[in-house]
């Protein structure tokens, strides 16, 4: 099975779009394994397309936790350890709304001065390298989750 099969039922009804508190009550309302599968691919997608700044600073960043709880469901742990460590760079507590998380963003680059790996250090590296190896890849562990929580 093709892990997309149980996330497009729900790709246009759960949206990153209109707050956290949308997405969440939506997110929630979703059968399981097609939300986790929902997490993991938006996550993924972004972070693989320009890195974790993109991530967060696009609306996609209001799934980060859900995104964390995903790559551990799907047999991707040091892919979530990852994220959270990303996620941690933007203060103890990860804000959902987009603006407060650019706010958070911004706070970030500016603590780190000249360091040119930004807030992020080798995370965006170490991810690229992960996303492709562990349990198979991501397409393999997403495909095989879907195949046996389908």
């Amino acid at each position: 099975m093709d892990y997309w099969d149980l996330v497009d039922p729900i790709w246009e009804t759960v949206s990153i779009y209109d707050g956290p508190d949308v997405f969440l009550q939506q997110y929630a309302d979703s059968p399981e394994a097609s939300r986790t599968l929902f997490a993991a691919h938006w996550c993924q997608s972004e972070i693989c397309n320009g890195g974790f700044d993109q991530f967060f600073s696009n609306s996609t960043g209001v799934l980060a936790p859900e995104g964390v709880e995903a790559f551990r469901k799907i047999g991707m742990p040091q892919i979530a350890a990852l994220v959270e460590q990303a996620m941690a760079a933007l203060g103890p507590t990860y804000p959902r709304d987009r603006s407060e998380r650019e706010d958070a963003i911004e706070a970030a680059w500016d603590a780190c001065g000249d360091n040119e790996g930004g807030p992020f250090g080798d995370l965006d590296e170490l991810f690229f390298k992960l996303i492709k190896t562990e349990n198979g890849g991501f397409g393999e562990a997403a495909d095989t989750y879907a195949t046996s929580n389908s």
